[in-house]
């Protein structure tokens, strides 16, 4: 069984080693019948959305332990600090039963897959360009947070092509509770128009098994946050 050392601060705690076995718990803060039951989407290619994945309930403590973020990006989970109840959804998160239901819809074996998580609080304007996500990555699942929607922008879209940000197949509000999931491939396109505000959201991604998957994820995120910094900077100057 994997280690669980929470390290305290001020009343909060950072699972600084949690493992895929995660903290034992008597609920579940996922709805994994809802899972059972989404339908499977092909076009543009392969995904699902799960409303409610998160039930009411669960999701009301996650957010009340939410991460202390002040800064926009996907932060990893080592950079932060939260409190108990967020801390065992993220070990459930990366644990067997989610990674068996999301490979059962998509038919793949993804217990044994390397996970990394980010998680996000603040959207800002560069945020929401198409992409594919990184060809380390098997299947993305974003967990959306935020109580309600109201705004046009912000809503992640399914994309049919790489240039055309209206061209798309669905559109997911980012509304509490909301599970999306989807195969990565070339043409897994998606994005959103931009959107500066709390958008809270919490992303696992599947990887491929092999080591040099994982660093070059790794070399690439760094990349990518460090090119937002710089921008900031030069924004605001």
């Amino acid at each position: 069984m994997a280690r669980i050392i929470p390290v305290f601060t001020q009343g909060l705690c950072r699972v600084s080693d949690y493992g895929r076995a995660g903290i034992l718990r008597a609920m579940s803060y996922i709805d994994y019948e809802r899972i059972n039951t989404a339908p499977l989407h092909t076009d543009p290619f392969d995904y699902l959305v799960v409303p409610d994945c998160i039930p009411p309930a669960p999701l009301t403590k996650i957010n009340a332990d939410y991460p202390l973020i002040d800064q926009p990006g996907n932060l990893s989970t080592e950079e932060l600090t939260y409190g108990d109840e967020f801390a065992s959804f993220l070990a459930e998160a990366q644990g067997p039963m989610l990674a068996k239901a999301i490979g059962e819809k998509f038919d793949l074996e993804l217990e044994t897959n390397p996970t990394t998580v980010t998680i996000r609080k603040f959207c800002e304007r560069s945020d929401g360009n198409i992409h594919t996500d990184h060809r380390s990555k098997v299947v993305t699942v974003l967990f959306y947070f935020n109580q309600d929607w109201t705004e046009t922008t912000g809503q992640l879209r399914l994309l049919r092509s790489s240039s055309n940000i209206e061209d798309f197949a669905a559109e997911v509000p980012p509304i509490g509770g909301t599970l999306l999931a989807f195969r990565r491939t070339d043409h897994s396109f998606h994005g959103h128009h931009p959107f500066v505000g709390e958008r809270r959201m919490m992303q696992v991604n599947y990887l491929r098994s092999d080591k040099l998957s994982l660093l070059r994820q790794k070399v690439d995120r760094f990349g990518t946050r460090s090119a937002k910094k710089v921008l900031r900077a030069f924004g605001s100057s």
